[in-house]
């Protein structure tokens, strides 16, 4: 997964164990596309997911966007 594969390698190290059973349970959600228009809020995500977890997810994803559009890859 584009995001949440460098996610897990960069920031999962310095997650706290809510926010690891938090991450367990994004991962168990089946709908990868559901998922990713939660963490770029295309639409609405479900109060259950809507934790401070998803918030690092989504700062970090707009970061890593950021990166990537300024190495030229957007």
């Amino acid at each position: 997964d584009l995001v949440l594969g460098p996610f897990t390698d960069q920031v999962g190290p310095t997650l706290t164990d809510a926010e690891l059973d938090d991450f367990e349970a994004l991962l168990a959600q089946d709908d990868d596309h559901e998922l990713y228009a939660w963490i770029i809020e295309s639409r609405p995500t479900p109060e259950a997911y809507d934790t401070p977890l998803m918030g690092k997810i989504r700062a970090f994803m707009r970061a890593h966007v950021a990166a990537a559009v300024a190495e030229g890859a957007g």
